[in-house]
């Protein structure tokens, strides 16, 4: 699948398409690598997979095209990857070229409209270039390409198609010198800086930043007059599936204190819960209710550990159907792999999980939280959920942790108070961009 990034194909039946593979088929990530290079009459364009340059969405998500069958009403489904088609200009071909020899890619000259020429041509006449030119390690790859290059640019002129003529004068035309293109973003650069300043924009990478995190945080309601309304109880756990967890949760509610020594010697439930079983209201509405979200939040830990779904009801026969459901629509992504469509949990899918964790814990323990214990028991890095207690607006602070626990002194504490804090690029982030 390709897009151009200067426009909009028009008609796609004039285009041609060659796929170049790198030589490497036994290296993990360089049998992968791909470049593809198209051709029209104005411009030359080519993509490819392993660049800086890549499209990120290719690493965010998998891609697929289905091919449907007229006669027999049935679809094949292949794996596809998104190209990013620019335009090869006369100042990028340096570092094309380079790129491409680098990899072991063999003889792909992008750089002029006979790329399939070049690459029947080249190899076997390679060993007759002169010491100047030499292609082996340690010669200068760059006046070997650019010296075939202008050549075949002669060629072109001399014996070339109509169409590969007009290629030529096109490209000649859209060649832009490097220093020019760096001297422009430079002052571009400069002037975003002074009319903008260094604060607004650290403010808008923190903000950048926190996007990537808050599409997967609980519905939050900014302008709350309590902390209990910032996150709604019912954006968590909806009436019908609160009433779903009353039978589960009863082994809860009835639960002796012989029990809980026992489960938390067995570590059969988490640590967070484990310790809030000790604190269980004596009896009540209350003691129910807290029963129910712990055995939630529990049944939340356990599933975030789980890779792919194979199993219809993945956390056992106990769970209610509308808790398997909730968790199989709203927590997991769907992969299809080797013909077969799959749930999954994704990177991004883990941190939603922890999200809506860390938000039922607030509401189960006075909107204050000990995040160091979510964090070992979501077996997730410290940076990774503290990134997203800020991105949920909670107050970091330093406590000594529950005894018995590992780095007991060096615990984390996430406190939802009013006003909300203003969300701020941390130290780590705001090192390394000015680092750089």
């Amino acid at each position: 699948v390709v897009r151009f990034s200067n426009g909009r194909l028009q008609q796609s039946d004039s285009l041609q398409f060659t796929v170049y593979r790198n030589k490497d088929k036994v290296h993990p990530r360089k049998k992968h690598r791909r470049i593809l290079v198209s051709e029209t009459e104005r411009l030359s364009y080519v993509g490819n997979n392993f660049s800086s340059g890549v499209l990120k969405c290719n690493s965010l998500c998998r891609y697929f095209v289905g091919v449907l069958d007229k006669d027999s009403g049935q679809m094949e489904v292949y794996n596809a990857e998104i190209f990013n088609m620019q335009p090869l200009l006369s100042g990028r071909s340096r570092n094309v070229f380079s790129s491409a020899l680098s990899r072991h890619v063999l003889a792909l000259d992008v750089h002029s409209a006979t790329a399939g020429f070049l690459l029947s041509l080249a190899a076997p006449f390679a060993s007759f270039l002169p010491p100047s030119l030499s292609m082996e390690k340690g010669g200068d790859v760059y006046s070997v390409l650019v010296s075939c290059a202008l050549q075949m640019d002669l060629c072109i002129e001399a014996f070339g198609t109509s169409k590969q003529k007009r290629a030529l004068n096109v490209r000649r035309m859209n060649a832009v010198g490097s220093d020019i293109v760096s001297t422009a973003v430079s002052k571009a650069a400069a002037d975003v800086i002074d009319a903008k300043g260094v604060t607004a924009l650290i403010r808008d990478v923190a903000q950048d930043d926190t996007q990537n995190i808050s599409t997967f945080l609980p519905p939050c309601n900014e302008d709350a007059e309590t902390p209990e309304h910032v996150y709604k109880f019912e954006d968590i756990l909806s009436p019908a599936e609160y009433e779903a967890l009353r039978v589960p949760a009863a082994a809860f509610v009835n639960i002796t204190a012989e029990e809980i020594a026992k489960k938390t010697e067995e570590k059969s439930h988490c640590s967070f819960v484990l310790e809030q079983l000790k604190l269980l209201p004596a009896e009540g509405k209350s003691r129910e209710h807290k029963a129910r979200c712990l055995w939630f939040l529990d049944t939340l830990v356990k599933f975030s550990s789980l890779k792919v779904i194979r199993k219809k009801h993945p956390m056992g026969p106990d769970c209610p159907h509308t808790i398997s459901r909730k968790l199989m629509k709203n927590f997991t992504s769907l992969t299809y792999n080797k013909g077969s469509v799959q749930n999954f949990i994704s990177a991004s899918m883990k941190a939603k999980i922890s999200a809506y964790v860390i938000a039922l814990a607030l509401h189960i323990n006075g909107f204050q939280v000990d995040l160091t214990v979510l964090q070992n028991d979501l077996k997730l890095p410290e940076s990774r959920v503290l990134d997203i207690a800020r991105a949920m607006q909670l107050r970091i602070s330093k406590a000594k942790g529950l005894p018995g626990l590992e780095d007991d002194l060096k615990h984390k504490l996430g406190t939802l108070s009013l006003p909300l804090p203003m969300q701020k690029v941390s130290e780590r982030r705001r090192k390394r961009k000015r680092m750089s």
